[in-house]
This record gives structure tokens, sequence and C-alpha cells, in this order.
């Protein structure tokens, strides 16, 4: 399954012209944040930058450390393995789909969220407020997941956002929820990739318009 089996799909791009611009950004996650099936330019991160820039903002398409299938702790290897040294005018982090699927628990979850909390923090120069996680989407709306358990998967999502959600908080770092966005592209296929799993450039635009102001607000501090 695409979604949830590590692939040698990843992406660890380090791009040079992120200096020249005011602000750098890094993305952090899974298959979501490398946009499986989709183009480069259709990532959502990829897109969030090339709407900031719209809106007047100096800021670098994003580095990004990524790749389908990754839980918390994979993400978390890779993390160490890349010995990436930089600082980030802005961290992003979407992960747990995988750590869901795979059933492994809330706890576990928790603590290995919390910790990439600060790995995140760190890459954005211990400043908290620089940093931005997205909710994990509910794959269970996709075509993929016809004649599952979709309120099962719906629930044990909401509870894994839930946690999310919490640790954000507790650490002073920003919380966007498009999951509802994920439960809105229900029975239509242009929200989706071509994989009938993944979401389509179309709708992770919409996760890039939703996270928009609050990363505006982000690079004024």
């Amino acid at each position: 399954m695409a979604c949830v089996q590590p692939s040698d799909n990843s992406v660890m791009t380090m791009t040079t012209a992120a200096t020249q611009s005011k602000y750098t950004f890094l993305s952090l996650g899974d298959s979501y944040t490398i946009g499986e099936s989709v183009s480069d330019n259709e990532r959502w991160s990829v897109q969030l930058a090339g709407l900031l820039r719209k809106n007047g903002v100096d800021i670098a398409d994003p580095d990004i450390i990524a790749r389908t299938g990754w839980t918390t702790a994979e993400l978390q290897d890779a993390i160490k393995a890349s010995g990436n040294q930089k600082t980030y005018g802005l961290v992003s982090l979407l992960i747990g789909v995988n750590n869901q699927y795979r059933g492994q628990s809330q706890n576990r979850y928790q603590t290995e969220f919390r910790e990439l909390l600060q790995t995140a923090i760190k890459f954005a120069g211990g400043k908290a407020g620089h940093v931005v996680v997205l909710s994990i989407p509910d794959w269970g709306q996709s075509p993929f997941a016809r004649g599952r358990n979709q309120k099962q998967i719906a629930d044990e999502i909401d509870a894994f956002n839930a946690i999310a959600q919490q640790e954000c908080k507790a650490a002073g770092i920003s919380y966007v929820d498009i999951t509802p966005l994920t439960h809105k592209a229900a029975g239509d296929t242009n929200q989706f990739a071509v994989d009938g799993l993944h979401y389509s450039g179309k709708q992770m635009r919409q996760w890039a318009e939703a996270t928009l102001p609050i990363v505006k607000d982000i690079l004024k501090q």
C-alpha cells in the first residue's frame, strides 16, 4: 500500500537557493509532504511557498525531509541520518497517518510526536512560534478505502489528531486542522491523485490556503 509502506520514494532536498531568500523553509513528514503521485510543484508546502511569495513574503521553496510510509520514529531517524544542521525561518510538520494505519499505540505516538516537535523547534532556531503542524488527513475518505471501516479510521485519526493538537498547544506551536477539508473530498475524484489514495494538487492547494494566514502571522514575529 503506497500510503503506509516505506518505499524508495524518499525526498531529502537541500536547496542552495534557500539562502538567497529572506526566509528559509523546512517541511517534514511522509507521503502527504512529498506529494505522492503528484508533481513536485503540487506539493502542499511548495504551493504554500508560492502563495507566500504572491503575498510579498520573500521565502524559498522548502527543503523537504519526507518519505512515503514513514511513521514518527522513522521520520526522526531519517532527520538524524540526514545530518542537516541548518536553521530555518519556518518549519512544518505533518506526520502520523502511518502510526494509525499500523495500529501503533496512541501513547507511543504522543511520545514520538513530542520529540519531533522539539526537533522542529531546534530547526527553527529554538523558536516554537516558527513551527506549524498540520493535522493528519482522513484517508478513509479516499477511493482506496472503499469497503473498509471508514468510521473506525476516522475515529482513530481524530484521536491521533487530538494528541497532536494537545502537544502543539503545550509547546506553543501553531496547529492547522486540515482534516475537515479531506472529509469534504469524499466522492470527488478531482481531489485525489491517480492512485486513488493520496491527494491531488487541487486538494493540497486547500491545505496551503488554510495554512497561509497562520504562516504570514508567524513570519511577522
